[in-house]
């Protein structure tokens, strides 16, 4: 009884699909969004009261919603960026949302992720936001400028463009050093450095990328965790890079399914959740090789990489988790969404004794 336990607090079905749900920062309240049958935006913000949860904020808009973050506004304001099916990008104030504050027409396609830093106290530098794109297009935006984005990582001409599955911000440690991490349809992955704008590392897993992550967006680069098609997940460590072999990584099966997301414990960065297609949920622990670093023949320095241990599985739905929130203010409180139109708030214990 000593391992942690996963459990379903509060359930509560919705009569739309729901694509992302995100813990409102410190507050007891989260915002889900979505798609209504009929094609519109769905946006809902839900208060934690007494073992239930009410709903605040019913709000629906002309277009649906993919995803969100919190991470590029200030702790102040709590704004929600979102991707929007039509290629919008936009920024809410969940207490007045008849009209964004921020609004760019960022991609040709479906938005189909979004990632924020240096916001809530999180990372150093501009408040930035990343999206990756249906259209193989890969946007750095400063919601401070208003309608151009401030890098772009797009196929060059007469090159494949890929379905941009997942991006996620890293490296945010200082004023200059920020890197994005992309992941496409055909496996590939790709780190982008924003301090050189240039391409720093690349490989492919041989899979569809759905997820990326880093274990912390606001330290020099530790480990990425990137989720499969193919019941799969890869952990790099992103400490030591080969001028060859790149970054040192392990691979795990999971789920026996689709591993649609990695998500790490704000609290802990060794600990993990990975959500599966087949509507379960693994809580994993990442431990470090006794040497992170090794020598090469030639004397040159490689990573070594560590192993993860399964903590805890729980099956929650028949149907794919769409996403999933840990809370930073309080230790193994989250909320997950599924494709069988439910969001769940979520108690996971014990997780202070790993």
């Amino acid at each position: 009884m000593d391992k942690p336990q996963i459990i379903a607090h509060i359930q509560k079905s919705v009569n739309y699909t729901l694509f992302d749900g995100k813990w409102i920062p410190s507050s007891a309240k989260f915002v889900v969004l979505g798609s209504h049958a009929r094609g519109t935006g769905a946006m809902q913000v839900y208060e934690v009261a007494h073992g239930d949860v009410k709903l605040v904020h019913d709000i629906e808009k002309s277009k649906a919603f993919k995803c969100g973050t919190f991470g590029a506004s200030s702790l102040h304001q709590r704004y929600l960026a979102t991707g929007g099916f039509d290629g919008k990008v936009q920024i809410w104030n969940l207490e007045s949302t008849e009209l964004p504050v921020y609004s760019v027409t960022g991609h040709s396609e479906i938005i189909n992720a979004i990632d924020g830093v240096g916001g809530l106290g999180i990372g150093e530098g501009a408040p930035e936001l990343v999206t990756g794109s249906r259209d193989g297009a890969v946007k750095v935006w400063d919601p401070r400028q208003k309608s151009d984005p401030v890098a772009t990582m797009e196929p060059g001409e007469g090159e494949t463009k890929r379905d941009c599955w997942s991006v996620a911000f890293g490296h945010a440690y200082n004023a200059q050093d920020r890197c994005v991490c992309a992941g496409y349809d055909n496996g590939d992955i790709k780190l982008f450095d924003l301090r050189t704008m240039a391409l720093r590392w690349e490989t492919n897993i041989k899979n569809g990328v759905c997820c990326v992550e880093f274990d912390r967006k606001d330290i020099s680069m530790n480990k990425l965790v990137a989720a499969t098609l193919e019941a799969k997940f890869h952990v790099f460590d992103m400490r030591t890079q080969h001028p060859e072999k790149g970054f040192a990584s392990l691979s795990e099966k999971a789920h026996k399914s689709t591993v649609w997301l990695g998500r790490h414990l704000p609290q802990n960065r060794d600990v993990f959740m990975t959500c599966g297609g087949n509507g379960s949920l693994n809580l994993w622990k990442y431990s470090y090789p006794s040497n992170r670093v090794a020598k090469d023949s030639d004397g040159v320095e490689q990573g070594v990489a560590g192993t993860v241990n399964l903590l805890q599985n729980v099956n929650l739905s028949t149907q794919p988790i769409s996403s999933f929130d840990w809370s930073s203010d309080k230790e193994g409180l989250c909320v997950c969404t599924a494709f069988d139109q439910t969001l769940r708030v979520l108690i996971v214990t014990k997780l202070n004794r790993l």
